[in-house]
């Protein structure tokens, strides 16, 4: 799957970026159609310490599905975004079992 990252003010590790790659990738299980992702790394400055956010805009025949978490780390809000798009691709697929 194609993905887009942008980090917003910072520049983003190599491994970071690996690691929400690899996240992303694992969705393909879950539904194979999946057309391309766009991930915006930003860090807010709030004083709380989850001030790590991930927005993940995810494109998908027919729909557009969308997450965003904010953590104390990019990873921890990797997982939980990840977490979030595979219950809404689960959600989509059986809405399309449905239908059809």
């Amino acid at each position: 799957m194609k993905v887009q990252m942008h980090s917003i003010r910072f520049d983003a590790d190599r491994k970071l970026i690996d690691f929400i790659q690899k996240k992303l990738d694992k969705l393909e299980t879950f539904y194979d159609r999946i057309i391309d992702a766009e991930v915006f790394l930003r860090i807010e400055n709030d004083d709380s310490r989850e001030n790590k956010v991930i927005e993940v805009k995810m494109n998908i025949p027919g729909e557009q599905l969308f997450a965003k978490t904010n953590a104390k780390s990019f990873e921890a809000a990797a997982d939980d975004a990840t977490e979030a798009l595979r219950r809404q691709l689960k959600k989509f697929k059986e809405k399309q079992v449905i239908i059809k």
